[in-house]
């Protein structure tokens, strides 16, 4: 029985050598015609792929020796069948055979495994994760973040690329080693309710982002930026998320940390407060740091479409704020998209982007916590006095540290904000950069607080 066993074992490991055989040939079947950037991607891809069959073959080995000699020992005292060891080989053999291959994207990222720079809990590695699609202006988002990054191991960028556009896919590659790019393989059609035809890229960006939180955060780190393929970064990009990453971390009232200020345009904030950080009850995304707890939080529940304003309701935001700036530390230039350019001509164009490098991790940022921070920003809103719309737009207003717009009503909220230049929409009630309904912005060298009454009892989900 001994010779048939060490046959059918040579078998065996004959038969491993010809499937990476196979995987060899598979992988290069239909390369050749392509350009040097992606093929030098799937010689990589090739190169991890071999590594795990060498491994898993290493494995079968030593399990295979380990039953040899677990029979060698039961022999010489109590003789078994020898079928039940060939049993357990073909066991040990149906369960390394029966294992799912690992998916690209996992293989790829299997190369970060620092997930603290010098094992320093203080100092966390911090993927930057890039969604792309077919703009091929994705280079300008690209050419900044590697310009201002201070560090290519604390900072790894990651482009994740939906849309399978190859011109796109090739400008990224040239990037080389300044960044690492993963594909969303699932690239079938949605089916979608006739009414909802329009809004069918809606269900593509969300099963994306779905899709690519889900593998970067399943490689063990604790937070990532999340960055889309149309916004520049200010200098201090990078230092403004290192500085505020501790106060995530501690204040379980927040929820995430956003370099983006909806009324960030010129005339409407303080081109002195660099520093300035507020506290805000509005999601505003666009370039935005989200932590491990808080995906495991919404992976279950990851909507089909729309997830921005899926993520700013009640049930998500659990009445949890956002870091904001006064001055934006992004910039959109992504007029063409799915959105259609929604906002851009009236707003987003016009948004003023931080030239100035400010040093938050200098900084003692602990006025943001929530304990702190909420009796401080509403005494001095509601200890400022009131003056009328009227009077600020003619210019009546004696320059004070800070004034205050009193609106009761939706109608009132709305004419304010289109008269003065803010953006007046609602998400869930949540007036856009609001904090306990109080809206701060900047007009003619005057600070000014749109707020609501003292009394104020909530957001009304009525006014969406």
């Amino acid at each position: 029985m001994r010779p048939r066993k060490t046959i059918f074992i040579a078998a065996i490991l004959v038969g491993w050598v010809f499937t990476t055989y196979l995987i060899f040939l598979r992988n290069f079947k239909d390369s050749t015609p392509q350009k040097n950037s992606e093929v030098l991607q799937k010689v990589r891809l090739l190169e991890q792929n071999i590594q795990i069959e060498e491994d898993n073959r290493e494995k079968l080995y030593r399990e295979v020796i380990r039953i040899l000699q677990k029979e060698e020992k039961v022999t010489s005292s109590e003789p078994l069948p020898t079928l039940a060891n060939e049993v357990e080989v073909d066991d040990v053999l149906s369960k390394v055979a029966e294992s799912p291959p690992r998916p690209e994207a996992e293989i790829i990222l299997s190369k970060f495994q620092q997930k603290y720079i010098n094992d320093d809990i203080n100092s966390p590695v911090i993927p930057v994760l890039v969604f792309a699609c077919n703009r091929l202006s994705v280079n300008r988002c690209l050419d900044d973040l590697i310009k201002y990054r201070p560090r290519a191991d604390q900072f790894p960028i990651i482009v994740s690329q939906d849309c399978d556009h190859e011109p796109t896919r090739n400008l990224i590659l040239s990037y080389k080693e300044n960044l690492t790019l993963i594909r969303q393989p699932d690239q079938s059609d949605i089916t979608v309710l006739p009414k909802e035809k329009k809004y069918k890229g809606y269900y593509k960006i969300s099963r994306h982002y779905g899709w690519a939180l889900k593998t970067v955060f399943k490689e063990g780190f604790e937070s990532v930026i999340i960055v889309e393929d149309d916004l520049s970064v200010a200098p201090d990009f990078f230092e403004y998320f290192l500085g505020t990453y501790p106060i995530l971390k501690k204040d379980r009232s927040l929820w995430c940390i956003s370099a983006w200020n909806d009324n960030g345009k010129d005339g409407l904030i303080d081109n002195a407060a660099s520093e300035l950080l507020y506290r805000s009850d509005f999601f505003p995304g666009l370039g935005w740091m989200m932590t491990k707890e808080l995906w495991e939080e919404l992976a279950p529940k990851w909507p089909k479409a729309f997830w921005d304003d899926w993520i700013r309701q009640p049930e998500q935001r659990k009445e949890r704020a956002c870091i904001r700036p006064e001055l934006p530390r992004t910039r959109t230039f992504g007029k063409i998209g799915v959105s259609n350019g929604l906002f851009f001509d009236k707003h987003l164009k016009y948004i003023k982007l931080s030239e100035e490098f400010t040093g938050f991790t200098k900084m003692n940022l602990t006025y943001l916590q929530k304990s702190i921070y909420d009796n401080m920003f509403l005494n001095t809103v509601y200890q400022s006095p009131i003056v009328t719309l009227d009077e600020l737009k003619r210019g009546q207003v004696v320059p004070k540290d800070s004034i205050r717009i009193t609106y009761l009503t939706k109608e009132q909220y709305k004419r304010a904000t289109k008269s003065l230049g803010l953006m007046d929409d609602f998400k869930s009630g949540v007036p856009r950069t609001a904090y306990h309904g109080v809206v701060s912005f900047f007009y003619n060298g005057q600070r000014v607080y749109l707020a609501p009454n003292t009394n104020w009892k909530g957001y009304d989900l009525t006014w969406s």
